[in-house]
């Protein structure tokens, strides 16, 4: 059984307290962290959420809602590595706060939505005919996959200092496996 509306709107409400605990709560040099070459470390994942919560996603209910169809293009990071850990920290909150109101705009959006809404279709480039149903389930996956990387970035740390616990842990130990868990957009 596919995920409905009732349950994307319940991924897209938690993450935000999610982020609003990480990044009130651990040090800043963990949130900057890159956990290896090429992956992102906490920090981009939540500045990649922000940049899709603004730019990407409520354009493209807007399109689908008004029959339009949207282009695939997504935009690259539109934030400075943070000098310090402390600049790392402030940089972090502020986001988690931003996210936040960015998120509570959607889900009014997303309150406004029927269950025939869902049906409505918008033509994607890569992707080809879309539904505004598939775009919730996406957005809430993609929610939980960039979470998810972000506290395996964070996760690093732990394991590199677990001592002769680290095999218990290379499922997800990025020295063991090597690979990043970017963008398929």
């Amino acid at each position: 059984m596919a995920p409905d509306l009732r349950d994307a709107r319940a991924v897209l409400a938690t993450t935000p307290a999610r982020w609003a605990s990480l990044t009130a709560t651990l040090a800043p040099d963990l949130l900057a962290r890159v956990p290896a070459p090429g992956e992102w470390s906490a920090l981009q994942c939540l500045q990649h959420l922000v940049d899709n919560e603004e730019l990407v996603m409520l354009p493209r209910i807007e399109a689908l809602l008004a029959g339009r169809d949207f282009d695939a293009g997504h935009p690259g990071s539109r934030w400075a590595a943070p000098e310090s850990a402390a600049e790392a920290g402030e940089m972090a909150r502020e986001l988690a706060v931003r996210f936040d109101g960015l998120r509570a705009e959607a889900l009014r959006v997303v309150d406004g939505l029927r269950e025939a809404d869902m049906r409505r279709s918008a033509r994607h480039p890569r992707h080809g005919p879309v539904t505004l149903g598939l775009l919730l389930r996406y957005w809430a996956g993609h929610d939980l996959m960039h979470t998810v990387q972000a506290e395996r970035a964070l996760m690093q740390a732990f394991i590199e200092a677990s001592g002769p616990w680290r095999p218990a842990f290379a499922d997800h130990d990025a020295a063991l496996a090597p690979g990043s868990a970017r963008e398929g957009e």
